[in-house]
């Protein structure tokens, strides 16, 4: 690599390749296919596996499984907790794709500004019809605060419908760009290591030391932002619940 976002890039891989046929593919498919892989796996295993007294690896898992809990009935009281399988999903599917751009030679698939966008403007339509379902037009009252002096009605309006309607853009750019400049970073970084090497292996400590203090903090950075997801979209599906400001 030459520049710091070409490990950002997305080229077509001969991924499979047979006697008659070969199937190309972008590499981010192929990593989601590894993510894929990895979450039939770990389903299978704790699906066949269970056990009255649970192990470490279990509980690891109910760890988060009622962590994930904690903050769906937080933030949407027990009527959200319908909402909750589809959260404990996304935060386990958006932590893999982050921790999975910490590998070596990986690539990082919420680096990729689409990926996030399309999981953003998709929860939001979501929550969007299903707002429609539950409350019919008196869903717009989620656009109309209360107590809004009439003349400043309007403005207001306009206000909460653009915020609205930004909602997927803010959720997936704080994403993207958590991953792409914390990786650049780690880029840089290395850049300095290899670099320095040349000159002198006591020159090039310092860069090594920040490479492995950065790396532990870009695991905390995977997990949080992971955790700020799911969140906002805890928050967010409050206006499905309950319109009224």
């Amino acid at each position: 690599m030459y520049s710091p976002l070409e490990q950002f890039e997305i080229f077509i891989v001969n991924a499979f390749s047979f006697p008659l046929i070969n199937i190309l593919t972008p590499n981010y498919l192929l990593y989601l296919l590894i993510i894929a892989g990895i979450f039939l796996t770990f389903g299978s295993f704790y699906a066949y596996r269970t056990a009255l007294i649970s192990g470490l690896n279990n509980i690891f898992v109910e760890m988060i499984y009622q962590f994930i809990a904690s903050i769906t009935s937080r933030h949407c009281g027990l009527e959200g907790l319908s909402f909750f399988p589809l959260f404990f999903l996304t935060f386990v599917f958006v932590l893999s794709m982050n921790v999975l751009g910490l590998v070596p030679f990986s690539f990082t698939l919420t680096g990729q500004l689409i990926i996030p966008v399309v999981l953003a403007l998709s929860f939001n339509l979501f929550f969007f019809f299903n707002g429609f379902e539950r409350h019919g037009l008196s869903f717009l009252k989620v656009f109309v605060p209360k107590g809004v002096p009439s003349v400043l009605l309007p403005l207001v309006v306009v206000i909460e419908i653009i915020s609205y309607l930004l909602r997927s853009f803010s959720l997936s750019v704080r994403l993207f760009a958590n991953m792409m400049a914390g990786h650049t970073l780690l880029y840089i970084l290395s850049s300095f290591v290899i670099a320095l090497s040349d000159v002198s292996l006591l020159a090039a400590f310092l860069p090594l030391v920040l490479v492995f203090a950065v790396s532990f903090l870009e695991i905390g950075i995977a997990a949080l932002q992971a955790y700020v997801f799911v969140v906002l979209l805890s928050i967010y599906v409050t206006d499905s619940l309950n319109p009224s400001h």
